[in-house]
């Protein structure tokens, strides 16, 4: 079996690929994309970091390849539906690499705030500028943690060892776990009007693209002190370089950037901004951890189909995986559809199983549900292997239960979710083989495939209302892929489930809103692997 190692990787994973029994490992650092292409079909193995674009294009060239195995957590570089599509699993290490990244965090804090940078510079030019490299402390003040992950938990608790007063916004963190670890869990507005500084861990993913932009550097305190070593494209970079020059931002640190490498930017013309070439995850002990852990992965799964931390498939056997498959794609659906119909952290999930399973151990679909649910704000980080783990940190019940009994269908799928402002329950089902469909949303008989850009619409039960809808959509040259309408038991009111083929802009949306037979829009996303 072949192993191809395209990005550096840490001698001690290629000494492990080396000495494991039936493996052949090639190390071809920087290759062009043609070449890769030109040999990617001889291998079983691909080993990445950042650098390597996995793309459709490559991965149909890749006829062998069994699995792809990035030294770190991100797969923004991967297509993972085309992987997923190939049967090639794709896996990550989520934490090797969690503590030093929180590391750099506070490095960067603590730099900005005493202007190291600057003053290294200074004095290696010749220059003494004591009086005007006067930096501050950060005893006392107040550190916002944006996202409260694994990274952000982590910052939080190394801030409090330095003094600092610690507010946490995350609208998925439960409440009660941030506030037994010591920390305050506060609305946005708040977060923005108290924070001294403000350091970013929020997964990048449609939802978090120009997150941090003029609107919230407006909302925040005069001089505050911004912290990105997060994703690149999370905090818009032109409004950034406005807020510094108005002195809304007092100075930043940033350790990613949109485009990397960034070349020329604005950022760069400010003394007040200290930056490092993606540096959290560099160091000697994460490179040799993220190292051990891919090499471990691979040499597993290649010499006994053991699957570990996978972001596409489960840990199973091949035989139940090809029974499963079918649910698994619906469950992860129906999960991602209740994390955007949640108002707030969900606190409990309950997952019936209705109907002749056959007996099948129902686990790995419960599991595919906690990953959908989880997706929409840990993307990179959760997996078949740790949603389960996950959700109990976040402090989400999970329960399930079986009945013979499913209503009109063979088998019937549905999930419970509650949150902080209410619950909502969506069934789904299979029809023929291979086919998801979600079939209730909460009192509304549906038929619905879960894929691609939907809205959902609540609109009152009268003549006109679904053609102004269509109306509204032409003028705007949004395409009507599918449409179904389901009546509340209630009466009076409509659900509109619509399958466009691109995503309604805001501006949209609100027209939509403002139609009087419309009483709610929402736009959804099932696209979540």
């Amino acid at each position: 079996m072949k192993v191809l190692v395209s990005d550096k990787l840490a001698a001690i994973g290629v000494k492990m690929f080396e000495e494991a029994e039936d493996i052949d490992v090639h190390v071809k650092v920087g290759l062009p994309p043609e070449e890769l292409k030109a040999i990617i079909k001889d291998y079983d193995a691909l080993v990445i970091r950042s650098a390597t674009k996995v793309t459709e294009d490559l991965l149909k060239a890749a006829t062998r390849l069994r699995v792809i195995g990035r030294a770190g957590i991100g797969l923004d570089n991967v297509d993972i539906p085309q992987a997923t599509k190939q049967g090639i699993a794709v896996m990550n290490t989520p934490e090797g690499n969690v503590v030093t990244t929180a590391e750099h965090t506070v490095a960067m804090m603590l730099a900005l705030s005493r202007n190291v940078p600057q003053g290294t510079s200074s004095l290696k030019a010749g220059r003494w500028e004591k009086k005007n490299l006067q930096g501050k402390e950060i005893f006392n003040k107040t550190l916002g943690v944006l996202g409260y992950g694994r990274i952000g938990s982590i910052v939080a608790d190394r801030a409090r060892g330095l003094k600092m007063q610690v507010i946490v916004h995350d609208p998925y963190a439960n409440k009660d776990l941030v506030e037994q670890a010591g920390f305050a869990l506060v609305s946005l507005e708040e977060f923005y009007r108290r924070s001294d500084y403000i350091t970013i861990h929020v997964p990048k993913m449609k939802e978090t693209i120009n997150l941090i932009d003029k609107k919230a550097f407006e909302q925040m305190k005069p001089g505050v002190m911004i912290i990105h070593c997060a994703r690149g494209g999370i905090v818009n970079e032109g409004d950034l370089a406005d807020a510094l020059r108005s002195g809304q931002v007092g100075a930043a640190a940033l350790d990613v950037f949109e485009t990397e490498p960034p070349g020329p930017s604005p950022l760069f013309e400010f003394d007040n901004v200290i930056c490092t070439p993606h540096l959290g995850a560099s160091t000697a002990e994460a490179q040799s951890n993220v190292a051990v852990a891919v090499a471990d992965q691979i040499i597993r799964y290649l010499q006994t189909g053991t699957i570990i931390n996978a972001v596409n498939v489960p840990s199973v056997t091949g035989e139940l995986l090809a029974k499963l498959q079918p649910y698994l794609t619906l469950a992860e659906r129906m999960g991602y559809l209740q994390a955007q119909l949640a108002e707030g952290a969900v606190q409990a999930v309950t997952i019936k199983y209705s109907g002749d399973f056959l007996g099948l151990d129902m686990t790995p679909v419960t599991t595919a549900a906690l990953k959908g649910l989880l997706a929409l704000f840990v993307k990179d980080d959760v997996n078949f292997i740790n949603a389960p783990v996950i959700a109990k940190e976040r402090g989400i019940r999970v329960t399930e239960s079986r009945s013979v009994e499913a209503e009109d269908f063979t088998n019937l799928i549905t999930i419970e979710a509650t949150a902080a402002k209410g619950s909502n329950t969506v069934s789904g089902t299979i029809f023929g083989k291979h086919e998801p469909r979600i079939v209730r949303v909460n009192t509304s008989r549906v038929e619905v495939v879960p894929e691609g850009h939907l809205l959902l619409i609540h609109n009152i039960d009268k003549p006109g209302a679904i053609g102004s809808i269509g109306t509204v959509l032409g003028q705007h040259n949004i395409n009507i892929a599918r449409m179904h309408v389901g009546q509340e038991k209630d009466g009076g009111r409509n659900v509109i489930f619509l399958d466009t083929d691109t995503p309604a802009p805001p501006e949209t949306l609100d027209e939509l809103r403002a139609l009087p037979l419309v009483k709610s829009v929402t736009p959804l996303e099932l696209s979540c692997s």
